[in-house]
């Protein structure tokens, strides 16, 4: 059945802009739509919180302040944030649609994946957790159903709707937040999260990848989350023979169960997955894990089919290799079962006439051709050693070791890999080159840091200026009184002046809103009086259009916004509301009435009364005057006086 035909958000528009299409996805805080940006006339994923999280205001203030600042991360994997809002009761973020499938989808559909197809899919994604992690955030929740494949190959992470900053630690109280599989040992016992707990999932994940398992399972979730704290990850190895040694390090050293063991972020870890890679052959790359590791599994606890569309995962061959005879011509190598072309058997009674003589000799011939070019390069040629991740100086002694020289060093700003350790070379590690011929290395300079400017008095506009010649963004604005800052100039930012950051980060700026004026109460004065006193108090006056009754005179002040003894800014605008007069009603006549039940017709009808006796009717019950005559109006809740006789 056709749940998205249930789902009320189906065929609506958002805003008056987001064309929602079909569901694709229910989350534990969200529901994913596909929609159409009817303005720009494309297709996006819409994310829409669920009813009851988006009654708590303070989560879904702290839900659109942390996709601001996530929208932030412009990282080629990472999926990309365009727009937030707020439509009646949803509340949404409108996302980059990716057409493809999750990594859980693969790994249900293939298994186990060969080591070279793993690493290909880690690495992007230690990539954006790099970025994300330098820009002071963690994700929280790395698992496969976080690792969209598109149909063109990209990997890219989603879901950062767990995010949290860096120096935030974070505590639960008899929950813990994340996927019980992939939790670090600290998120259970703590529930504190740093860049290690995404380093320690994504450990998980590569120990899934490369055994089509995951390391912990049990009946129950306690059962999971009581062998993270007690059981290290074991090698995969274990369960995969032949995997390489470097594999099993790898995993090892992400999934340590105390956190200072494992490396310090994902772009660290990046750096040992590159290094390893460069260790390893061709044939382990390549190996084929065992068939029994190869049959689909089901995962259904954690499944999100986030954007499924296809089970295919691309390869792409190196450069000008063969495809397989699709052809597509597009380099890309998709998942397909190929046989062997048949081989004609001989006809009956047909025999080769080439004399054995003539097939002895061209083996000989090819024999011999193949030792002479053995003879001419022994000696002549060997491999770049593997350089990735090592220190300039330790890249330098492997290349003496191996009969190379460094031709220079040339240096680059690096996200990912630590400064003074090397991110390329020329020719790369594993080429074949001549002994004793030179290499040129690429050293890391580490991130690019900027200092943050002085900003302090300086006006909004032109501090926004100085932080974007500096490299720098501007981030979130607050606005505070200030005494001794003028009103529109900033009076601290945060992180603070002189601090190195690294370029692109965002900047967050407190703005004075000037000097505190007490707002005085102008309500029952005529407009200009009204006017005189709020300019003189420093305020701006604007008058509303409309005109209410009430108990003022025409023309008087009825009411101001914002109220008598409210704090404004120097300069701020208070609005002013002008009375219509009261509201006036018909004066029954009560003359000649007895004067208890005049009194009652009276305040029936909203008016005050007074009794009037003087020394003739201090005996009388009798009304014989009303100081409005029966039939005229007057003014709602006025005081009609009563002359008793």
């Amino acid at each position: 059945m056709d749940t998205t035909l249930q789902d009320p958000l189906v065929g609506q528009t958002l805003d008056g802009r987001y064309r929602v299409e079909a569901r694709i996805a229910v989350g534990g805080m969200a529901t994913v739509y596909r929609a159409l940006d009817m303005r720009l006339d494309r297709v996006l994923a819409l994310k829409v919180m669920h009813p009851a999280l988006a009654a708590d205001g303070a989560f879904v203030e702290r839900f659109i302040r942390e996709a601001r600042s996530v929208a932030r991360l412009a990282h080629p994997n990472v999926v990309q944030v365009f727009d937030q809002g707020t439509d009646r009761s949803y509340v949404y973020l409108a996302m980059e649609y990716v057409a493809g499938c999750t990594l859980r989808d693969v790994l249900r559909e293939r298994g186990a994946l060969q080591p070279r197809a793993a690493l290909d899919i880690l690495e992007p994604v230690l990539a954006a957790l790099g970025a994300a992690h330098r820009a002071g955030f963690v994700h929280r929740d790395m698992k496969p159903e976080n690792v969209l494949i598109g149909d063109d190959g990209r990997v890219k992470v989603a879901d950062f709707g767990l995010v949290r900053s860096v120096d935030t630690v974070t505590s639960t109280t008899g929950a813990v937040l994340g996927t019980v599989s992939y939790l670090a040992p600290e998120q259970i016992e703590r529930g504190t999260a740093d860049p290690r707990v995404d380093v320690y999932a994504c450990g998980v994940v590569l120990y899934e990848m490369l055994t089509g398992a995951r390391p912990h399972s049990g009946d129950s979730p306690a059962q999971v989350l009581y062998q993270h704290l007690h059981e290290d990850v074991p090698p995969p190895s274990a369960l995969v023979p032949g995997l390489p040694y470097g594999l099993d390090e790898l995993v090892a050293s992400a999934t340590a169960r105390t956190p200072d063991v494992r490396p310090a972020d994902a772009a660290a870890l990046l750096g040992h997955v590159l290094e390893a890679r460069a260790a390893l052959s061709d044939a382990q790359l390549d190996a084929l894990p065992p068939r029994a590791l190869t049959a689909g599994h089901d995962n259904a606890e954690d499944r999100t089919s986030v954007i499924p569309r296809s089970l295919t995962v691309p390869r792409r061959l190196p450069a000008g290799a063969d495809g397989d005879g699709d052809g597509d011509g597009d380099g890309v190598q998709r998942t397909s079962r190929l046989q062997a072309p048949p081989v004609p058997p001989p006809g009956p009674g047909r025999r080769s006439r080439r004399p054995v003589l003539t097939l002895v000799a061209a083996v000989l011939a090819v024999l011999c051709l193949g030792a002479g070019v053995w003879y001419i390069n022994a000696g002549q040629f060997t491999r770049v050693p593997p350089l990735l991740s090592r220190t300039e100086a330790q890249a330098e002694q492997r290349l003496k070791a191996a009969g190379l020289e460094v031709k220079g060093v040339e240096r680059a700003y690096s996200d990912t890999v630590a400064r003074g350790t090397v991110i390329g070379s020329d020719p790369a590690s594993g080429a074949r080159i001549r002994d004793h011929d030179s290499v040129r290395l690429t050293v890391s300079l580490g991130p690019q840091t900027v200092r943050v400017p002085g900003l302090r008095g300086v006006a909004l506009d032109k501090a926004r200026a100085r932080l974007k010649a500096a490299g720098l963004e501007q981030g979130m604005i607050t606005r505070e009184f200030s005494d001794d800052v003028p009103r529109g100039a900033v009076i601290v930012s945060t992180p603070p002046a002189g601090t190195d950051r690294h370029a692109g980060s965002a900047i967050s700026l407190v703005v004075s809103k000037g000097s505190p004026v007490d707002v005085p109460d102008v309500t029952d004065e005529d407009l200009a009086t009204a006017r005189e006193d709020l300019t003189d108090a420093g305020l701006k006056v604007k008058v509303a259009a409309e005109r209410v009754t009430s108990e003022y005179d025409k023309g008087q002040v009825a009411r101001q916004t914002p109220d008598e003894g409210s704090r404004a800014a120097e300069g701020d605008t208070v609005t002013l509301t002008l009375s219509k007069g009261p509201e006036t009603i018909e004066v029954p006549d009560v003359t000649g009435s007895n004067v208890d039940d005049a009194k009652q017709r009276l305040e029936r009808a909203g008016f005050q009364v007074e009794e009037d006796r003087g020394l003739l009717g201090l005996f009388g019950d009798t009304v014989k005057k009303q100081s409005v005559r029966g039939g005229d109006r007057a003014p709602k809740g006025s005081t009609i006086t009563l002359t008793i006789r």
